[in-house]
């Protein structure tokens, strides 16, 4: 450990890069503060427009601060390499960037865990979805550019950019023209500890929470009904599943 360095000059190789990651992770939760305190300040509407020219700002600064660094050339604003990479291989970095988001919420989980107990980390758990999923929800509004109130077809469609959607096998029913059912059929880390002969994980807290906020998120004339989350007994075909349906 570089303890006994008084500059930035004084960090050999190996030392330097690791402090670049400490940067670069700083970074990340400098960027997310500043939206939990105009959040807190001028509330939620007021902060997702906010957010909407502080993430275009940023991305164009950054993006091109980092070109010049590593010398690749930009495109529309994109990594010209990234248009450019075989299909199969973006699909990858794609999956590497999901998976990471998980591996990086059972960290999270755990770390409370140890520390404090289940209660506080379901606690904690429950409270991040509460603000994860309108965040989610409003991102992917914005990448495909749904309107204010798409309905259960722009819900179908927002489900399908879910960060889970690229890390689990999940499916949608249509049960009529203002109702239809979404079934996670292979989640991840239940299956995992199925492989490991352990109880599911009781995740319904949180998935009322998640998925509640996320479908009002999308529209806010879509209510949320559980028709089973762990600890609830279920089918082998799904681990948990939905039903949303459209009010006038």
């Amino acid at each position: 450990m570089p303890g006994d360095k008084h500059c930035i000059d004084d960090l050999n190789q190996t030392e330097l890069a690791r402090f670049i990651l400490d940067i670069m992770h700083r970074s990340l939760l400098h960027y997310g503060l500043w939206f939990t305190e105009v959040r807190h300040q001028m509330g939620t509407a007021r902060a997702l427009g906010i957010l909407k020219t502080a993430y275009e700002r940023s991305m164009d600064i950054q993006m091109n601060r980092l070109s010049k660094v590593f010398g690749f050339e930009l495109k529309d604003g994109l990594p010209k390499a990234l248009l450019e990479m075989d299909r199969g291989a973006l699909k990858k970095l794609l999956d590497g960037f999901c998976a990471n988001w998980l591996a990086n919420d059972g960290v999270w989980f755990q770390a409370v865990e140890f520390k404090d107990g289940m209660n506080d980390a379901k606690r904690c758990n429950d409270s991040v979805w509460g603000q994860f999923s309108p965040l989610e929800a409003w991102s992917i509004k914005r990448f495909l550019g749904l309107p204010e109130r798409p309905g259960l077809a722009g819900l179908k469609k927002a489900l399908g950019f879910r960060i889970y959607a690229q890390i689990n096998t999940q499916s949608i029913i249509e049960e009529n023209p203002g109702r239809l059912v979404f079934q996670m059929n292979e989640c991840r880390v239940q299956s995992a500890r199925k492989r490991k002969n352990l109880d599911d994980y009781p995740c319904k807290s949180a998935g009322l929470v998640e998925y509640t906020y996320f479908a009002r998120s999308i529209d806010d004339r879509i209510e949320t009904e559980c028709i089973g989350c762990p600890p609830d007994p279920h089918p082998e075909d799904w681990f948990c599943a939905w039903r949303f349906t459209l009010k006038p």
